[in-house]
This record gives structure tokens, sequence and C-alpha cells, in this order.
């Protein structure tokens, strides 16, 4: 426990200084705690610690620690990749679906979002550094991706989300964060108003670029179990 308090204090410092230095508003990058391979009990120890929003990568193992904490009041982020066969769990369980990158998925997690439900919030994954081996839409596909998900029913298109290639030069990362921000305000549609970006290791510079969501897990829980 004492751990993850220090690392998620650590956590929250970077963040307030990186908005201090952007000249950005306190608070305004929201902060998602990512759990994959940590069981429910340590994710039960960050919400105690003032965490809401947590993301997960594996589906089964999400499903189960649903389980486990359903009795608090916790906002679920999907962020891993997406089977075409497993959207109607997504749809029924998270709140947030990042790395939509394909019409069909939106398209059955729109059919699928139970109607007692708010609409389900999606992010498209752009590929923002045109790596062959990786997920995510390409930047010449983006609008008409986004005009087609953004009139289906029952979900709410909110921005756009990447996982640049890994780079340990601050200026390569912001300049893979720019190319999303600029990606996103090229848009300009009504709505949309979330940049998810940013990890453990380049935060401040997705911070310096405009993230409204930061996705971090070994910073808060340490490496994976």
């Amino acid at each position: 426990m004492n751990e993850i308090t220090q690392n998620l204090a650590q956590v929250r410092r970077r963040l307030l200084e990186a908005e201090r230095i952007a000249g950005r508003p306190e608070g305004s990058t929201g902060l998602i705690a990512v759990g994959k391979t940590w069981p429910a009990a340590v994710l039960a120890k960050a919400y105690r610690l003032g965490i809401r929003d947590f993301g997960e990568n594996y589906l089964q193992e999400a499903l189960a620690k649903q389980d486990e904490l359903k009795g608090l009041d916790i906002i679920w982020h999907f962020i891993g990749p997406i089977q075409s066969n497993k959207t109607r769990h997504l749809a029924e369980r998270f709140d947030w679906v990042h790395g939509v990158d394909r019409l069909k998925v939106a398209e059955r997690l729109s059919a699928q979002r139970p109607v007692d439900l708010p609409p389900i919030n999606l992010c498209i994954q752009v590929n923002v550094s045109n790596e062959p081996s990786k997920a995510g839409v390409g930047l010449d596909e983006l609008r008409s991706l986004a005009e087609s998900i953004i009139r289906l029913p029952r979900i709410k298109l909110r921005g756009l989300m990447a996982i640049p290639a890994p780079s340990d030069d601050f200026d390569e990362q912001r300049g893979a964060f720019r190319t999303l921000r600029k990606a996103l305000e090229e848009l300009n549609l009504e709505g949309l108003d979330t940049l998810s970006m940013g990890m453990s290791d380049d935060l401040e510079a997705a911070v310096m670029e405009g993230a409204t969501l930061v996705r971090v897990g070994t910073a808060i829980f340490g490496d994976r179990l």
C-alpha cells in the first residue's frame, strides 16, 4: 500500500508540474490507472487513494476484476486490442473504449450497447508513427472513419487515442503527440474533446501537447506481475 501511495503521489506531482510548465489549468489532465496483470485488491487500494478511472487491456481479466469491484464507483476504460467477437462485453461493461480503428467495431458497439446505459464513449486510435505492425487508422483515413462513427446511435465519439513508437527523446515524444493534437483540431467535429495519449515514460510530453487523459500503469503499480 505504501509503495502505491508514494508512486501515485509522484505521478500526480509529475502531472501538476507538466501542466504548470505547459500553462494549463491545474487538474486539466485526467489520470487513468492501468491495472493489467494486477489483481482487483491492488486496484481497490488505488481506488481508496482517489483513483476513479481504471484501464484494462485484457478482456477476461477485466471482467473478473469488475465482478470483484462491482460495489465501487469506477469508470472502466478498455484500452487493449479489440476483437469483433468480443464487443458485446465491451458494450455492456465499459464506460469508455479506446483504440477503435474500424467502423465494424464501432457499429457492433453501437448495436450492442444496452438502452438503459448512457452512450459509450469512444476514441479512435491513430497510428501516428506509421508503424506497420501497430493498430490504428492512418491519418488519411481518419476523417472518413470519424464522420461515419459520429452518426451511430448509443455511442459518443469523444476524440483520438495513440500509442506512439517508444522514444527516450522528449522532442520526438512531443512530435508524435503533436501529430495527434493537430489531427483532432483538423477534424473539427462537434463533441470531440479528448486526447488519450501519454503513459508512464512520456506523460510530460503528452501534457505539453494537450493530453486530456493519460494512461499510467507501471509508474503507479510497478512492473507487471
